[in-house]
């Protein structure tokens, strides 16, 4: 049975240091693949990346030091079965609210009678029908982080916090500046101070608290407040930013 060792890590309280991954491409994971991160998110909410190429960025993580984490499009059971049949084993949820939507999201992935999940006898994820207990263990395997985007799912984190299966919350600060009127700015105080207190509350609840923070001295700050699950970059940024540097260096002659 193919352990999960994102979710053993978060378990015992060890911090893990991830990567945002947009680029879709089985290349550029397996460069960074092997840079030294816990884990890999790879994104398909907001990166132009379908379900083969997912595959093709899984085969190519593998050797590598880093846990691949994958954001399925939206809450979609049928989104989720198609991930965890390519053996996916850690799901970060976009735009959840409460609790219900939360117990759904767990719900795509357990197999009946504890969910919904779809059986498939014969995938990637249980070798191909060479993990003959898959069924029967998958369920302890799987990782649940689930993204609070609005105030409206801060008014709610106590309830999803609770909902059984339910690793941990992340926070989303970008769409949640845009909730709270400061679109393009999650700097802004009135953000950091709900992003600040919804990770108390998390802690207070006994979940992993997670963020997307690009700015080391934010990820610090974080990170320092109890956050366990932290992105402090994305391929496609530095691709871009350094990239613009270096042609800067020498447009400047």
């Amino acid at each position: 049975m193919p352990v999960n060792p994102l979710k053993r890590a978060l378990r015992e309280g060890r911090a893990q240091i991830g990567l945002w991954s947009s680029l879709s491409s089985h290349y550029s994971v397996e460069v960074v693949a092997g840079s030294g991160f816990d884990f890999l998110l790879l994104d398909t909410e907001h990166a132009p990346n379908d379900l083969p190429m997912v595959h093709n960025q899984l085969q190519a993580m593998v050797g590598g030091t880093a846990a691949p984490v994958v954001r399925p499009a939206w809450n979609d059971a049928v989104l989720f079965k198609r991930l965890l049949d390519l053996g996916v084993q850690n799901l970060l949820v976009p735009f959840v609210q409460t609790a219900d939507e939360a117990r759904r999201a767990v719900a795509a992935t357990r197999y009946p009678p504890a969910g919904i999940r779809g059986v498939s006898v014969t995938t990637r994820a249980n070798r191909f029908g060479r993990v003959k207990d898959y069924a029967k263990r998958a369920d302890e395997e799987m990782c649940v982080l689930v993204q609070l985007e609005t105030r409206n799912a801060l008014g709610n984190l106590e309830s999803i916090a609770a909902v059984d299966g339910v690793d941990g919350l992340f926070i989303g600060p970008g769409d949640l500046a845009a909730d709270f009127g400061h679109l393009g700015n999650s700097g802004h105080p009135d953000v950091r101070a709900a992003i600040d207190g919804a990770i108390v509350r998390i802690r207070k609840a006994e979940k992993v608290a997670g963020i997307l923070a690009p700015l080391e001295a934010d990820a610090r700050h974080w990170l320092e407040l109890g956050c366990q699950f932290v992105a402090v970059g994305s391929d496609l940024v530095l691709l871009a930013r350094q990239s613009e540097a270096l042609a800067a260096r020498f447009q400047q002659r």
